[in-house]
């Protein structure tokens, strides 16, 4: 093989070692192909031994660079991927600390209107269950369960006196009462976090077909979030205990859910939810329940000591 070839072979096999090109043929191609295949210089024959030990301490210092070079450029990588691990570590962590804020809010929401116990927690396990059947990405799901979780916290703006009134609402109350999802977006929206949480607050009473509130919108201008909060808050009211009636089974609430397909509800949403077993339901109802009762006893235990 020619001196080139075997530049090329040995520089592959030992990329740490300096090569020094020294060749009788006195031409320029030749040379700068040698550079293009590693070499740290071309010296012609005939040659002084002063220039080729000159030529040789430049390519053993300028491969000493290099290989310092690699060396820092992997401590940085290094270095990178550490720092990088700290940081999704630290994100993590201020994540459940506004996820475990999020659930104290609901759980002050449901202390509040105790006729809906627990409805905050069900309605969000049922956004999960049916965002999952949707395909729905980890982030979407997260920012689903966010927006459901605090669906209702504009309510903490609402008088006791409309809030909690057990009779029929007037025109002028049930503007009040409405505008609890204005009032739950302005709260929420100044946390850069709870952005996406923040439009499925202020979205969760629109209707499908254009009908709902506070905007009117219709169909894909509703975000998905909402959509699919909309099913499933329907499904846990329908199916819960109110001071009015009994809670209803759940083919009764399938029904009516299929009748609002395409009017409250988005159809795609109405069909995921119908795939799911009623033993889910049921399942999440049972959870939630059961949480609740661990949750209230060591309080009841300190208000009456």
């Amino acid at each position: 093989m020619t001196g080139v070839e075997l530049l090329g072979k040995v520089r592959k096999e030992h990329p740490q070692v300096a090569f020094v090109m020294v060749t009788g043929e006195d031409d320029v191609r030749v040379g700068v192909q040698a550079m293009q295949q590693g070499a740290a210089d071309y010296i012609v024959k005939p040659f002084q031994l002063e220039a080729v030990l000159a030529s040789v301490h430049r390519a053993l210092e300028k491969k000493r660079l290099e290989i310092e070079l690699e060396r820092h450029r992997q401590h940085l990588e290094e270095l990178v991927c550490q720092r990088t691990a700290q940081l999704e570590a630290a994100v993590r962590r201020i994540e459940r600390t506004y996820d475990e804020t999020l659930q104290a809010l609901g759980l002050a929401l449901d202390l509040r209107d105790d006729e809906t116990a627990g409805h905050s927690q069900r309605v969000t396990h049922y956004c999960q269950e049916i965002a999952k059947v949707m395909g729905c990405t980890a982030e979407q799901i997260a920012e689903i369960t966010r927006g459901a979780y605090l669906h209702d916290i504009g309510k903490i703006g609402i008088p006791d006196a409309i809030l909690l009134k057990p009779g029929k609402l007037t025109p002028e109350e049930k503007e009040v009462m409405e505008s609890h999802v204005r009032i739950g977006y302005e709260l929420v929206c100044r946390i850069s976090f709870l952005a996406g949480a923040a439009q499925i607050v202020l979205t969760h009473q629109e209707f499908y077909d254009g009908t709902g509130y506070p905007q009117g919108l219709a169909g894909k201008e509703i975000p998905a979030g909402a959509r699919i909060f909309a099913v499933a808050d329907t499904l846990d009211a329908m199916t819960s205990d109110r001071p009015y009636r009994s809670a209803l089974p759940y083919s009764v609430a399938r029904e009516e859910i299929i009748r609002y397909a395409g009017r409250q509800f988005d159809p795609e949403v109405v069909k995921a939810s119908l795939s799911i077993p009623e033993e889910v339901w049921r399942r999440i109802r049972l959870e939630v329940s059961s949480a609740r009762l661990l949750l209230e006893r060591p309080l009841i235990s300190k208000i009456s000591a």
